[in-house]
């Protein structure tokens, strides 16, 4: 059973990213603030639930949370700032857009950027141990699923729309017939060394 929050503020928002290891599309940040009274025996972390149970969590979050945040950042920034300060920049445009202004910050993971005056702790696998970390989870993949399923009409021979962006053999194999999108972080190695890229 997972906790609400990991602190005993009232106005705790949890946040999580989606994306972090894909070759193509946006890193997606989710930030969310639970009442207290938040109950919900499905919720668990994005990554061991299946997309008709993240589909269902969805407008269940969004209509229960006090407030919630999603925010994408773009392959030209992840190539200029690296996708470790991707996340994080995604991570605090989601936070921006709580209100109210969230008391206190539990992330995923283990690297976070102070953010305002606002205290945060940083939880290795929080989104499998606390309720808001795990709802900022669904809402990140959720919504970066939808951005990649319209990008797929656009590109569909990537089928992003099956591969979510995600380093498969089918992604790779496009991408060495067909080049690099400007859907695709230039700055990650798109094919396995032996397989050069020709730019």
């Amino acid at each position: 059973m997972l906790a609400l929050n990991y602190s005993e503020y009232e106005f705790e928002c949890g946040t999580d990213e989606a994306g972090r290891g894909c070759l193509a599309g946006p890193v997606t940040a989710a930030a969310v603030i639970l009442p207290k009274t938040f109950k919900n025996s499905i919720l668990n972390d994005s990554k061991q639930l299946s997309e008709k149970k993240r589909d269902l969590l969805k407008p269940i979050i969004e209509l229960e949370a006090v407030s919630y945040g999603v925010a994408h950042v773009f392959p030209d920034k992840i190539d200029e700032i690296n996708i470790l300060n991707a996340s994080i920049h995604a991570m605090q445009l989601a936070i921006a857009k709580l209100k109210p202004k969230p008391e206190f910050i539990s992330v995923d993971g283990n690297r976070f950027k102070p953010y305002l005056d606002i205290p945060h702790e940083t939880i290795i696998k929080g989104d499998g141990k606390y309720l808001n970390i795990a709802a900022a989870s669904i809402l990140a993949k959720t919504y970066r699923d939808i951005y990649m399923n319209m990008i797929h009409e656009e590109f569909p021979m990537y089928n992003w729309k099956q591969n979510k962006g995600y380093p498969t053999k089918e992604h790779r194999a496009a991408i060495k017939k067909y080049g690099p999108t400007k859907y695709h972080r230039l700055s990650f190695r798109l094919l396995p060394v032996q397989l050069k890229l020709e730019v």
